[in-house]
Order: structure tokens, then C-alpha cells, then sequence
């Protein structure tokens, strides 16, 4: 039997990925109790604000000067999902959209022609600590949908199905299915011009919890899709026999089963999978494109409409303290939590 594992490379900031995904960065900060303005109550000083990316004491503020998080941004030709595992974010964007959601949610955005959007971090607790984890995954487009038009969808986590199997010793393996079909569960229909839309693109993105001492068994997926698992948190870790150190990344042979045995504490993994869309991809920045002369449209576009422009007060916008999980759409419709 062929070894499952094709490569093992070690985690950055960001991960690196494979077609038909762009970019996935794990972002973890122990923020410490908020301030008044939903920011950290302690000092700025020493810090690179608008550009803070050196964990320092445990957190970062990234591009946001008063709260943590990415003031108002623009994409292009792409998909942002962002699972939030732990803590909140507040979205606003050039559509009107926003939202407050975390704490297992996940938002799931089709940038398509162009969008402006900010991702900022409140921190609500002024008693104690704030932490945030969270993955944000970008999906290609092809060539068809790079012009699409703008869609925000919120996958609630109430509504995220998360299977648990027991292993023959009655340890528990969770598997969160937040794209995809683990055995006959599905998640949530994704946006509608999304690459993992069309189920024949077999996209998956999995969330893999093993308990202590637990067994599992990833199973195959279809032939020619891009297959990479992301062992992000635990300490031991055994895959088709073979110890995968922590924080690791296993590039996968796609119809083989992988065999997963944990260690003395709990692990948790990242599955990216999807059939390659196999055309031309030209980054520059948050644009991604097909062609150079597409880039250079694109920057030409941003200067001359903004994509819709910034209807907020501040590029920095955090929505009131009291508010809770809600998502508004550009359509005025509105979900609270």
C-alpha cells in the first residue's frame, strides 16, 4: 500500500496551501480584559500600530490601531471563510453588510468584482482575559466567477453539523463539517458562485477534534483533488503510522484512507480539500486574478468606484458593546443570535 503522506512541512504564518485554496492563516491572541473603547486595557508602547504583527505578551493588534483586527480592505476575485473559534469579530463592508459573530460561527464571503470590507476584533470583557482564535481560508474563483457579484453568507454555529464517532476503546473524534460531506452529513450549501458549490469539486474544510488516546480514520476522497491536513494543536501525533510532530502539515495522497492515532492529549486538525481549478493565478495583494492586464484593471477599478465605497464612520468600525450575534445583510434583511 502506497504511503497516504505525499509531505510534511511546517506551519507559517500564513499556511501554505494548494489549489484551488489561496491562503489560510491560524490567528491565536490572549487579549487581555477590554477597555471602554472595546480594546485591550493595557499600553500600546512598543508596538508597530497599523502594523502589529509580533506576538507580544501573548497578542497582536494587526492593522488596527484602538481595537485589534483589519480596518476597511478591498478583494477581488476570491472567497474568504473565516471560522471563528473562539472570541469575536465584527464585519462591516462597502455593501452596507455587517455582523458580529464568534465563538464557532463562520462567515463565508464571495468577494467576486469587488467588495471593501474590515474585520475588526472587540474585545468585551472587562473583567478578565479576551482570547481569539480563528482560521480565515481564501477560496479561488475561476475564471467565470471572478466578476460575480458580492455575497455574504453566515453559517451559524448552531447550525454547523458536527459528527462524533467513538472509536472501539469509546474515545470521541468531532469532526465540524464546515464544507463538504463526512459520511451521509453535509454542511450548509455555500455561496452560490463558490468553486465548493458543485459538489463534483469535492471541497471539504473540516475542523477535527481527537480526544486523548482517540483512533480515527480520515476517510479517501475523489481522485485528483488537492487533499492537505494542518495539525495545529496536541502534542502527539500518529498518521498511517508515522509521528507527525505538532504543527505540522500533511500534503495527502487523495484516495487513501489516513489512519490517525492520538496521543496523551487532545489534538486538533484543519482539513483543506477541493478539486484544482487549474488556471492562471496573478496575486497582487488582496486581488487575485488570472492575467497581469487584469491586476492593473483591477487597481485602476479600486481607484476610480473604491468598490462601492466605505459607508461607515470609521475604516475601523466596531459595532455597540451591548450588541449580540447578528448578521445584517445588503439587503436590509437582518438574523440576530
Amino acid at each position: 500500500m502506497p504511503n497516504p503522506i505525499i509531505e510534511i512541512k511546517p506551519l507559517g504564518f500564513p499556511w501554505e496551501t494548494r489549489d484551488p485554496f489561496l491562503f489560510c492563516v491560524h490567528h491565536l491572541d490572549t487579549y487581555p480584559k477590554a477597555n471602554a473603547n472595546l480594546g485591550p486595557d493595557a499600553p500600546l508602547d512598543g508596538r508597530n500600530i497599523g502594523h502589529d504583527f509580533v506576538v507580544k505578551d501573548g497578542w497582536r493588534m494587526y492593522h488596527g490601531s484602538k481595537v485589534p483586527g483589519f480596518p476597511s480592505h478591498p478583494h477581488r476575485g476570491f472567497e474568504t471563510i473565516t471560522i471563528v473559534q473562539k472570541g469575536l469579530i465584527d464585519h462591516s463592508d462597502s455593501m452596507g453588510a455587517a455582523a458580529r459573530f464568534g465563538n464557532g460561527d463562520v462567515q463565508w464571503m464571495t468577494a467576486g468584482k469587488g467588495v471593501q470590507h474590515s474585520e475588526m476584533f472587540p474585545l468585551l470583557s472587562r473583567e478578565g482575559d479576551n482570547p481569539l482564535e480563528l482560521f480565515q481560508i481564501w477560496l479561488n474563483l475561476p475564471r467565470s466567477g471572478k466578476f460575480v457579484d458580492p455575497y455574504f453568507l453566515m453559517l451559524w454555529n448552531e447550525n454547523i453539523p458536527v459528527l462524533k464517532v467513538l472509536d472501539e476503546y469509546g474515545k470521541k473524534t468531532s469532526v465540524k463539517i464546515v464544507a463538504g460531506k463526512y459520511k451521509e452529513t453535509n454542511a450548509p450549501d455555500p455561496p452560490p458562485d463558490s468553486w465548493a458549490s458543485d459538489a463534483d469539486h469535492d471541497v471539504s474544510i473540516w475542523v477535527i477534534t481527537l480526544e486523548p488516546d482517540a483512533h480515527w480514520t480520515l476517510p479517501a476522497a475523489s481522485e485528483g483533488v488537492n487533499r492537505t491536513l494542518y495539525f495545529f494543536e496536541g502534542n502527539t501525533l500518529a498518521a498511517s503510522g508515522q509521528m507527525i510532530p505538532p504543527y505540522k502539515g500533511m500534503d495527502l495522497e487523495p484516495t487513501s484512507e489516513l489512519p490517525l492515532r492520538n496521543g496523551g492529549t487532545q489534538s486538533r486538525l484543519l482539513l483543506l480539500q477541493g478539486k484544482p481549478i487549474g488556471e492562471p493565478v496573478v496575486q497582487h495583494g488582496p486581488f487575485v486574478m488570472n492575467t497581469e492586464a487584469e491586476i492593473r484593471q483591477t487597481m485602476t477599478d479600486y481607484r476610480e468606484t473604491q468598490f462601492g465605497g466605505w459607508p461607515w464612520p470609521s475604516h475601523e468600525h466596531v459595532h455597540p458593546e451591548d450588541r449580540g450575534r447578528f448578521a445584517r445583510y445588503a439587503d436590509g434583511t437582518e438574523e440576530v443570535k
